[in-house]
């Protein structure tokens, strides 16, 4: 099994609905995103997949999100754009974008230097 990580940041607003302190205010972070994917097999050049395109796919799932305000988007109208929902937002729509022998493994966000969560997808 291989795996490979790309760090990419952007840089995003939001606020915490029912939220008892600070973060119920609108606020903003430069979050830190790692997206490891895993697979079985290399292809003709020995590669599991050229980190530019892995870089891509995340880039343009960022883009999304990029110096936006996380509540006003359609995926957080529902719940709270925490870094626990974030981070799953990133895994599916990511997944989406991935096709061959490669699978997201997992998505770290960091909103902080030392506050990070991690989500590896159900099963």
């Amino acid at each position: 099994m291989y795996e490979l990580t790309v760090e990419r940041e952007f840089s995003a607003a939001h606020r915490m609905r029912d939220y008892p302190g600070d973060c119920s205010r609108l606020h903003g972070h430069n979050y830190r995103v790692e997206l490891t994917v895993a697979g079985e097999k290399l292809d003709e050049r020995g590669m599991l997949l050229d980190f530019s395109e892995l870089k891509a796919v995340c880039d343009r799932v960022i883009a999304e999100l990029d110096h936006r305000n996380l509540n006003d988007l359609p995926a957080f109208a529902e719940q709270n754009p925490s870094s626990e929902n974030l981070a799953r937002y990133l895994y599916e729509r990511i997944a989406t974008e991935l096709s061959g022998p490669v699978r997201v493994e997992a998505v770290r966000v960091c909103e902080t230097s030392g506050s990070c969560v991690t989500y590896r997808g159900p099963g």
